[in-house]
């Protein structure tokens, strides 16, 4: 048992240490910085591909227009709030669920960008007519979901799943270790379809991919819990919120409307979730009350 607990010790190390690095104030102006520059240099070299400054061979892995890299530079804010996502893991079950709600959302957004990219230079009207019905679309729906985030954070209450401090500890240290293979698969999954958009030039499904994995994530994240705890509340959320990730991974491969449609519908589930597990009266509160009034 001391070599595994020793490597567990060290990922919990490694991973405290990745988040304290991503959360710092510098990394956030460094990341920031990171993705103006993309965007220039983006336009850049947009601009010279379109006046056949590259191989042929190349040209198909770079934007043919200045509005595609719009598209190209919210895949890269993707990457980082995915990350977010990934260290929010260790600490609520409920946040995690709410940034996977928002990378759901700034995908909405960036399909809106997406359909941009199509337009030729100058924009005319009879470019955008096509796509204007599934950018409103994603737009609605993106905003839909910011909506009932405000409401969800709201209803947030934090509530350790044990009462041993403990069993508490080793059940964060358990979530630490999941995250850790989460954010390793994520950025293999990363080098895959990188690889994989140099060899084809076909549009990557990262994030849809990393989607799966973690429904794989949240069922495990299930099962552990119920070692430290049998309560039906908490297991029937996590389930909840597990079922929601599928319903989320489903509208990613989705059509724009039913993107939109089923990111909605998930997102009110969660919250209907979030609502009734904080005013849930578990039945053992009940047989307590029971008892103490037969007592009387």
């Amino acid at each position: 048992m001391r070599p595994f607990s020793a490597i567990a010790s060290s990922l919990c190390f490694i991973m405290d240490k990745l988040e304290e690095f991503s959360e710092s104030s510098r990394n956030i102006a460094i990341v920031g910085t990171f993705l103006s520059l993309s965007f220039l240099f983006g336009l850049v070299i947009a601009e010279l591909n379109m006046r056949g400054f590259f191989p042929d061979y190349a040209k198909r892995l770079i934007p043919h227009n200045h509005l595609a890299v719009i598209s190209q530079v919210f895949n890269l804010l993707l990457f980082f709030e995915v990350l977010s996502l990934i260290f929010s893991f260790v600490h609520s079950v409920s946040v995690s669920m709410g940034k996977q709600i928002e990378v759901l959302s700034l995908v909405l957004l960036r399909d809106v960008f997406k359909e941009f990219s199509h337009f030729t230079e100058p924009i005319e009207w009879l470019a955008v007519k096509p796509f204007l019905v599934s950018m409103t679309v994603s737009a609605v729906g993106a905003l839909c979901l910011f909506f009932i985030l405000s409401i969800f954070y709201r209803f947030y209450e934090s509530r350790p799943i044990t009462k041993d401090e403990s069993d508490t500890r080793t059940f964060i240290k358990i979530k630490k270790i999941i995250a850790f293979f989460l954010l390793v698969s994520f950025f293999f999954i990363i080098l895959y379809e990188g690889l994989l958009y140099i060899k084809t030039a076909q549009p990557n499904k990262a994030f849809e991919t990393f989607y799966t994995v973690l429904i794989f994530s949240d069922i495990l994240i299930i099962l552990v819990s119920t070692i430290y705890s049998s309560s039906y509340i908490v297991t029937f959320r996590n389930s909840g919120f597990a079922v929601a990730t599928v319903f989320i991974r489903l509208a990613l491969i989705s059509p724009p409307l039913f993107r939109s449609l089923i990111g909605i519908g998930s997102a009110l589930f969660v919250l209907g979730i979030s609502f009734i597990y904080k005013s849930y009266r578990p039945a053992e509160d009940c047989i307590k009350t029971c008892q103490d009034l037969t007592d009387m």
